[in-house]
């Protein structure tokens, strides 16, 4: 399945890639996920209202993509991290996980924000095209079909390496 826009590779990962499942529930009404972790950790996540509109973790996936965030949302649930918001029981290591990057977690909520907040109101945004393909792709799906996609975090440049 095609990726959306700013999601394509960006080189080597720090975490192995992570298949995430937004799933259209509830007579459209409302979506769910579930993402899979390497090697095969099932990490259940919220259901959260949806309708014509990109719902909440799908807009802060592709956003957190498009952008390059790494220590966002996602990329912490790639790292292990353990919500309160997810069906999972916190571990140690996943909250871990938060504390260590709770202010890399507030600056992303911030930009994804921002990015949202610029394409609702047809503003620019380097994560328009993503936000684009993503609405046209939710709108799509029928009840209970489900939107693949893979979550893969970029590497952090080292000092001196070239673009």
């Amino acid at each position: 399945m095609p990726e959306l826009p700013g999601a394509e590779a960006r080189g080597p990962r720090t975490v192995g890639p992570v298949l995430v499942r937004f799933r259209r529930a509830a007579k459209g009404r409302a979506c769910a996920w579930e993402a899979v972790r390497p090697p095969r950790t099932r990490v259940p996540g919220s259901t959260m209202a949806a309708g014509a509109d990109v719902p909440h973790d799908l807009a802060t996936f592709v956003v957190e993509q498009a952008l390059g965030i790494e220590h966002g949302f996602w990329g912490c649930v790639a790292q292990g991290a353990t919500f309160r918001s997810l069906g999972r029981k916190r571990t140690p290591q996943g909250t871990e996980v938060v504390r260590r990057r709770r202010g890399e977690l507030d600056a992303a909520e911030r930009r994804v924000n921002e990015a949202y907040g610029a394409w609702k109101r047809g503003e620019p945004t380097p994560a328009a095209d993503a936000l684009d393909e993503a609405l046209r792709r939710w709108r799509a799906l029928g009840e209970d079909d489900v939107l693949e996609l893979t979550w893969s975090a970029p590497v952090p440049r080292r000092r001196g390496s070239r673009p």
